[in-house]
């Protein structure tokens, strides 16, 4: 894997709303990836579901179509081609032959090609105060996969959403050589309110990494409500670029790689792990006594 260059790189992302009609939210997501260009980012993100936001089975179904042959695959391919940018798209619904989805992030290099695919891995199941109530499992299939992949400037571990929950994701990824961890989301406002921004922070701390976050906000379509605050993070746990928690946005933020060595260097969790066991108490007791 190449070291991080000398070097920094502009990131920008892209903050949605996205709703029930697909060409509508290619337009809004073109537009906003447009704008991050003008204002010189070279890595362009946008959020989770960037393509379509439903929560009803047969809508959701009947508006999906695989990766191969996807107009949408096809459009973020061509608008990175014409940019000339790394182009993150951070998720959308693709269906796979088995009556299931992927919840797949695309990250395309400035010449369109597809440089790395991500799945989902960890899915959303859970019954929330209020009434909320999500079932990811019963129309996504996860992934069971992390991923890298080289930027000119370092490593990008992809994942999405929920899998932010999961920090032994990210130590592996950080272990196995990521600079800048992509978190592109969908938080709820319940949630999000609570826990977004500090486990945002929490994971760039861990792993001494860039933290790249691009949300999808306000009110949807299908009547969810989503938290936003798009974030851009330090390996020190700075936050160095945020969104609102209500509007589409861009956000911009330089990127110096050489802050990932630094803040290692200052805390060197990476190297130390050590194996260990888990005992209960009373086990130990009844062993010691026996």
């Amino acid at each position: 894997m190449p070291a991080p260059q000398a070097e920094g790189f502009r990131a920008g992302l892209v903050q949605m709303c996205a709703g029930r009609d697909v060409e509508k939210n290619l337009a809004d997501a073109s537009g906003l990836i447009r704008e991050a260009a003008r204002q010189g980012a070279q890595y362009v993100q946008t959020p989770e579901v960037t393509t379509l936001m439903e929560l009803e089975r047969g809508r959701l179904f009947a508006a999906l179509r695989p990766e191969d042959g996807n107009p949408a695959v096809a459009h973020f391919s061509a608008l990175a081609r014409e940019l000339g940018i790394w182009l993150h798209l951070g998720s959308m619904a693709v269906l796979l032959g088995n009556g299931k989805i992927a919840n797949r992030s695309l990250l395309f290099t400035p010449d369109g090609e597809i440089e790395a695919r991500f799945d989902k891995v960890h899915m959303f199941d859970v019954e929330l105060p209020g009434g909320e109530s999500y079932r990811e499992s019963k129309n996504y299939q996860a992934g069971d996969a992390a991923v890298l992949a080289d930027l000119p400037w370092g490593t990008l571990g992809l994942t999405v959403c929920y899998d932010l929950r999961f920090p032994h994701l990210y130590r592996a990824l950080a272990q196995a050589g990521a600079d800048f961890l992509a978190i592109p989301s969908a938080f709820t406002r319940k949630t999000g309110e609570a826990h977004w921004h500090v486990l945002l922070r929490a994971r760039a701390i861990e792993t001494g990494c860039f933290v790249l976050a691009a949300a999808q906000a306000g009110r949807h379509e299908s009547g969810r409500e989503t938290y936003g605050h798009s974030l851009i993070v330090s390996p020190w746990g700075e936050i160095l670029a945020q969104g609102d928690g209500l509007h589409p946005a861009v956000i911009v933020a330089d990127i110096q790689p050489g802050d990932v060595a630094k803040a290692r260097q200052s805390i060197p969790s990476l190297q130390h792990d050590r194996p260990f066991r888990v005992e209960h108490a009373s086990a130990v007791r009844t062993k010691e006594a026996s």
